[in-house]
Parts: C-alpha cells; sequence; structure tokens
C-alpha cells in the first residue's frame, strides 16, 4: 500500500512545490529587471536635466552652447566607459546631439525604437520585456527631454543584459535549491506518514493471518497510528476474542460430550454383553451391535483427540526425525506382516529436524495406519525420508486403490470418506488428528497419487525453529498399532 500511496503524495507535493515555485521564480525575475529599468530611468533622467538647455538656436552665445553639449558628450562618454551602456540624446527628427559610443544612432526597430518613439510623445517609455538568462538582447530606456512644456529631444539608453541574465539565473537556482530541499523534506515527512498510518494496517494484517493460520492468540496493539484505526484494532481485538471464546466453548463441548458420554456407552456396552448371555452363540444382531457399539466408542476417542490436538501448546524441540520414522515403521511391522502387506523404509540413519515428537510419531501412526487400511495382501507400503532445502519429507506411499483429484482436495475433512471405502474401519477422523497435530509445530501433511496405483501421504517438517504454535499435550504418549494415534 505504500508504493501507491508514496507516488500520490509526492505527486502531490511536487505540484504544490511547482505551482509555488514557478510564480515565484518570474516575481525574482522580474524584481532583478525592475531593479535595472529604475536605476536606468535615474540615469536618463539626469541626462535630460543636462541636455534640456543645450541647443545652439534657441538659447544664449553659440560658446555658452558648445560647453553644455561639451558636457554632456563628456558625461555621456564617461558613462558608456564605466558600464559599457549605450546612451545617447536625440532631436526629434533621431538627429544626434551627443552619443556614446560615437556614431551609435537610434535603433531603426525593436524595444529601442519604440521607447524612442514612446518618450516622444512625451510619455516614459514602457518596461521592456521580461530578460530570461537563456534569452540575450539589449535593455532600453528612454526618457524625453522637455522645455516649456515641450519634448525637444529624447535620452536614450541601452544596457547589456549579461550580468542582470547572472543574477536572475543565481537567485533561480538558488530557489531550485530550496525547492529541492523542500521536496526531500516533504519526501521525508511523507515517509513517515505512511508508515505512521500504515503500521497498524500491516499489523492487523499480521494477526489476521495468525489468526488464520491458527494463531488464536494474536492481538493489535492500540497505541499507535490515527484514531480511527486505533479504533478498528481495538473492534479486532474484540471480535478476535469473541471467535477465541466460541472455538474454546466448540472445543470444550467437543472434549466434554466425547468425555461424558463414554461412561453411558461403557454401561450399554456392558448390558449388551449381559444380553448376549441369554441368546445363542453367533448371534447376528448381538454382533452387529457389539461392532457398531464400539465404532461408537472409537469416535468418541477421536473426538477427543481432536478436540486436545486443537487445544494444546507446542512442545518443538530438535528431534533425529529418521530414528522417529524408523522406529514407528519398526512398531507397524508386526501388523504388516498380518495383513501380508511389505512394509518398508529407505532413507539416512539420522536427519535432524524440529518437531513436537509425540506429535510426529501420532501422525506418523495415523498416516502409516491408513495405508495398511487400504494395501491389498502381496503389495508394498514404502516409508522414505528425504532432506530437501529448509524441510524434511516423509513420505508413505501405498499401494491401494488410490483416489480420484476431487477425493484428494477433501482428505483431512473431519468425518469424510471415500464412498468406496465405507466398508472399512474407521471413524473418518484420524487424518484431520494427523493435520491437527503437525500444523502447531510448522509441519505440513499433503497428499498425491502414487504411480503406478496407491495414495503418497508427504509430512513435510521443518528444518529450523520457526515452528508452529500449538501442538499435541504434552503428556500424550506415542500411538500404538492398532488403526488410530494415541489418545491423551
Amino acid at each position: 500500500m505504500r508504493t501507491r500511496l508514496l507516488p500520490l503524495l509526492i505527486v502531490l507535493m511536487a505540484g504544490v512545490l511547482l505551482a509555488l515555485g514557478f510564480p515565484l521564480g518570474a516575481g525574482m525575475a522580474a524584481v532583478q529587471q525592475q531593479r535595472v529599468v529604475v536605476d536606468r530611468i535615474d540615469d536618463t533622467a539626469r541626462f535630460a536635466a543636462l541636455a534640456q538647455f543645450v541647443t545652439t538656436r534657441q538659447f544664449g552665445p553659440a560658446d555658452e552652447a558648445d560647453e553644455r553639449l561639451t558636457t554632456l558628450r563628456s558625461e555621456l562618454a564617461r558613462y558608456e566607459d564605466l558600464y559599457d551602456i549605450r546612451v545617447g540624446v536625440f532631436y526629434r527628427d533621431g538627429r544626434a546631439m551627443a552619443v556614446a559610443p560615437a556614431g551609435w544612432s537610434v535603433p531603426p526597430e525593436g524595444e529601442g525604437r519604440q521607447a524612442f518613439q514612446e518618450a516622444l510623445a512625451g510619455r516614459r517609455s514602457h518596461d521592456p520585456g521580461q530578460v530570461l538568462p537563456w534569452r540575450g538582447g539589449r535593455l532600453a530606456v528612454a526618457s524625453p527631454v522637455i522645455r516649456d512644456g515641450d519634448v525637444v529631444a529624447v535620452v536614450v539608453t541601452e544596457s547589456p543584459t549579461g550580468q542582470l541574465r547572472s543574477r536572475i539565473l543565481h537567485s533561480w537556482l538558488l530557489l531550485a535549491a530550496g525547492e529541492t530541499a523542500a521536496m526531500l523534506l516533504a519526501v521525508g515527512a511523507a515517509f513517515r506518514l505512511t508508515g505512521w498510518v500504515l503500521r497498524p494496517v500491516r499489523t492487523l494484517d499480521v494477526a489476521a493471518h495468525g489468526i488464520a493460520t491458527g494463531a488464536l492468540n494474536s492481538r493489535v496493539a492500540v497505541s499507535s497510528g490515527p484514531p480511527e484505526l486505533r479504533s478498528l484494532a481495538r473492534s479486532f481485538n474484540e471480535m478476535a476474542d469473541n471467535v477465541e471464546e466460541v472455538l474454546e466453548q466448540q472445543r470444550a463441548f467437543v472434549a466434554d460430550a466425547s468425555h461424558q458420554l463414554r461412561n453411558p456407552l461403557a454401561a450399554l456396552l456392558l448390558r449388551i454383553e449381559l444380553l448376549a448371555l441369554d441368546l445363542p452363540d453367533g448371534h447376528e444382531e448381538i454382533a452387529s451391535v457389539r461392532t457398531e457399539g464400539k465404532r461408537l466408542a472409537r469416535v468418541l476417542d477421536d473426538l477427543l483427540d481432536l478436540a486436545l490436538a486443537e487445544h494444546a501448546e507446542s512442545d518443538l524441540q530438535l528431534t533425529d526425525i529418521a530414528e522417529i520414522v524408523t522406529d514407528r515403521v519398526g512398531s507397524w511391522s508386526p501388523v504388516a506382516d498380518r495383513e501380508q502387506v511389505t512394509l518398508t523404509y529407505s532413507g539416512p540413519a539420522a536427519v535432524t529436524g524440529w518437531a513436537d515428537p509425540i506429535a510426529l510419531s501420532s501422525a506418523l501412526d495415523a498416516v502409516v495406519d491408513n495405508a495398511l487400511k487400504f494395501t491389498p495382501a502381496h503389495a508394498r507400503v514404502d516409508v522414505t525420508v528425504e532432506v530437501g532445502g529448509d524441510s524434511i519429507g516423509i513420505t508413505v506411499a501405498d499401494g491401494g486403490p488410490g483416489l480420484t483429484e476431487d477425493e484428494i482436495g477433501r482428505i483431512g475433512d473431519r468425518f469424510w470418506r471415500s464412498n468406496r471405502h465405507q466398508n472399512v474401519s474407521g471413524s473418518g477422523l484420524g487424518l484431520s488428528i494427523s493435520r491437527a497435530l503437525l500444523a502447531a509445530g510448522g509441519a505440513t501433511l499433503s497428499y498425491a497419487p502414487n504411480e503406478p496405483n496407491g495414495l503418497r501421504a508427504t509430512i513435510a517438517v521443518p528444518r529450523d525453529g520457526g515452528g508452529g504454535t500449538k501442538a499435541t499435550p504434552k503428556n500424550a504418549r506415542a500411538g500404538q498399532p492398532g488403526g488410530r494415534p494415541a489418545r491423551a
């Protein structure tokens, strides 16, 4: 979200800075030019005062007029030599009264001619066009020489713009540096702001993911972030509390119900046995009732196992996975011999990973038991251990009829059994319990078809210590051969 929010904020801030920077830059250039124009106006006004009475036709003796004209020309020459500014006093018909440098005349066109024409009309010339750093040329300013209310001559100056353009460029560079610094500060503030706003969102996402993966104790701190997100965090915590409470009530109900039903069921089975004493041996109905009663007792035991597996804390430790697998294969070998199934192990003699030994043993018992149930006589069940990357894979491959892709997707659902295997003993909870046991320690249980036939169950155990958050009870015991994992 930050990658989407930051560009938007940066573009907005850049737009604001540019919207302020361009008018400010234009204003700074105008101020620099206006200073030069005002200075030139003062100069032309002073020269106009000197040239006001310089005439050989209307005032005084010729030698006095010549002396004033000489003084004017001397002032213009010193001015041009000192400032490199062209300056001239021109009669109305454009003839030069005094100019510096010599030979300079009123420009035939351009801003100089326009300023001359405006001064002839008795007005000071208009402000010249804005000088820009990349635009050369000269700055023309003209003032009229007025005597007895009439314009008798015009003073014109043309100034070089090199220094003016340098000053404008320097001021623009300072402005650009200030804008850049402001932009950097704004970007830093945007990073802090988005981090402050989005940090609670990321925390919420982590907590929600934790709850989705089984860490029901995940909560969100409400001490930082905007008030709206703090309120959302409090609401999330309340929701998580309610969800955890409901799930705890559900688990407690399942555990209590399965536990409380044991005694009535045991009494019922005992009464059935007493009734069977009065019936002939081999009575079919009594045998059927016994079978259903034992199946019901097994379902209750599995329900209690599942409730405990989903509730207890994890006991992760560095474990020799190969040793556990070989031990469980050895425990199930008598059952495999009785069913005339070949049960083999292949893999390293020792390999360590992080797991709850009791939970892993119980889950492995359920998987091997399930493989032996569906593998016909004279077929094979192969148990292998392979080390790959950051996990250890325990694969149990049977030679049974296998499952379709849709059925493989439903393995592990509670009480689910394939329609083709309804006559096989079991409650449909064994693999659900196995998945819960393994997930607590960060392990996974997956299934895939086995070639040419059968099913492959793979348990992936992490090699590092980043396990899960809940697991089998610490006082659970390893499962025994016989069809289901051990109960706590």
